[in-house]
């Protein structure tokens, strides 16, 4: 087991080329003469966890109910105004 240890800007380039580019752990891997198990947790480290990705699309959720309920309080108040008004035009005589 070996004890050498990689530079920030290093691990960086290295899960870079795994996230944004694609390539296969094995073969970054490989090619920097990393071992494939401390790669795949410097991506690991890097990525959000489940729980914060679930958080950001419920906080999303919540925003746009909250928009969308507004919107139909708006819908409904203009309603009630034009029903009002058509009671109040059919019982004016000409």
């Amino acid at each position: 087991m070996s004890n050498q240890r990689y530079s920030p800007e290093f691990k960086d380039e290295a899960v870079r080329q795994v996230v944004e580019r694609g390539y296969p752990v094995a073969e970054v891997s490989e090619r920097l003469g990393v071992s494939a198990h401390s790669l795949h947790k410097w991506v690991k480290a890097i990525k959000p966890s489940k729980s914060d990705e679930q958080t950001s699309e419920l906080n999303d959720a919540k925003k746009e109910i909250l928009k969308l309920r507004a919107q139909l309080r708006r819908t409904e108040e203009e309603r009630d105004i034009l029903k009002k008004a058509a009671r109040y035009f059919a019982s004016q005589p000409e």
